[in-house]
């Protein structure tokens, strides 16, 4: 039960292709109650059906003051419409009226890594930069730009889609449509087909069992020393990296802040990436150093980010950033 004394909280809402989270926020940024659930597969209807379920759970007996949401897919801002995704059924959505008319709450909805760069910046790893890059490596690659401390969304909400512009053409075909996307080589849809490609009797077909290899038995695989574990993770670090630079020319960040959860796999991936990085930036030595860090609130990124978009949208004061980043 959240006390009655509790300060203006907002529902925050991360909605991917596989789990639907909801958080229950203060305006301090605090966690007062948490709840998900699995994304019903291809199912619009049910989708919205668990969504209103989680934001009762989470709201049972507090009051919250607006409901953030953070969405995979392309959000028109705007009109607070899911135009489209690749990876779950989102097509001219009108999800902002239907949450606003099932909750009676005003609504806000953006896209998932926007939301997860706005709670960095707000209260983990981007603290104190004004201009940040967020990298989320997962499945497949999302991004979220702060442009002189406000989120750059671009013209019609579709901004920072940084996983989708072509590196390999004629490449791996990617959700998107196109073929070759930065996102089909440098995460987690990149390891799992190089997983899939190494020989019977591998360290990481042993690790896989019978089943066909994937993400996690290459990062288990390296762990224990598995040279071309490794090697397939150097390879994906090394286009991320390289990726990360070109974005770097074209945006000037202060820092590049990395999170999502092939991240996780830590520095067999982001020594790599870091190293790729300083080789491929335009003139490093001069310029001033734009450090590479790693995300610090996990997956509950999006759904502070997007709580704290909520209130911020109706006027609720919130806590802002304070002190850097090491």
């Amino acid at each position: 039960m959240v006390p009655a004394d509790a300060p203006s909280a907002a529902v925050g809402l991360d909605l991917g292709g596989t789990k639907l989270a909801a958080m229950l926020v203060s305006s301090a940024g605090e966690v007062l109650a948490r709840a998900s659930a699995g994304t019903p597969a291809d199912d619009v209807s049910a989708i919205m059906e668990a969504v209103y379920g989680l934001i009762d759970e989470v709201s049972a007996g507090a009051g919250p003051r607006a409901v953030g949401v953070g969405a995979a897919g392309m959000v028109d801002f705007a009109a607070g419409v899911m135009r489209w995704a690749p990876n779950i059924a989102w097509r001219d959505l009108p999800m902002r009226r239907l949450i606003e008319d099932r909750t009676g709450l005003p609504t806000l909805v953006d896209n998932d890594a926007n939301a997860a760069a706005w709670g960095e910046y707000r209260f983990g790893a981007a603290r104190g930069y004004e201009h940040a890059l967020l990298v989320t490596v997962g499945t497949g690659i999302g991004g979220g730009i702060i442009a002189g401390g406000e989120l750059f969304r671009g013209a019609h909400g579709f901004g920072a889609e940084i996983g989708h512009f072509i590196v390999e053409p004629g490449g791996p075909e990617c959700g998107c449509g196109n073929r070759g996307c930065w996102e089909q080589v440098a995460s987690g849809r990149a390891i799992d087909r190089l997983a899939a490609a190494t020989a019977p009797g591998s360290a990481i077909r042993r690790s896989a069992g019978d089943a066909t290899p994937t993400g996690r038995d290459v990062s288990r695989a390296a762990a224990e020393g598995d040279e071309e574990a490794i090697g397939i993770l150097e390879t994906v670090g090394r286009r991320l990296g390289q990726g990360i630079a070109g974005l770097v020319n074209v945006l000037d960040p202060e820092a590049v802040v990395v999170g999502g959860g092939v991240a996780d796999v830590g520095d067999l991936l982001l020594v790599p990436a870091e190293r790729a990085f300083r080789d491929a930036v335009e003139a490093p030595e001069h310029r001033p150093e734009v450090p590479i860090i790693r995300a610090e609130l996990g997956n509950d990124a999006g759904a502070i980010g997007a709580a704290m978009l909520a209130l911020e949208s109706i006027g609720v004061p919130t806590a802002r950033p304070e002190g850097g980043s090491s």
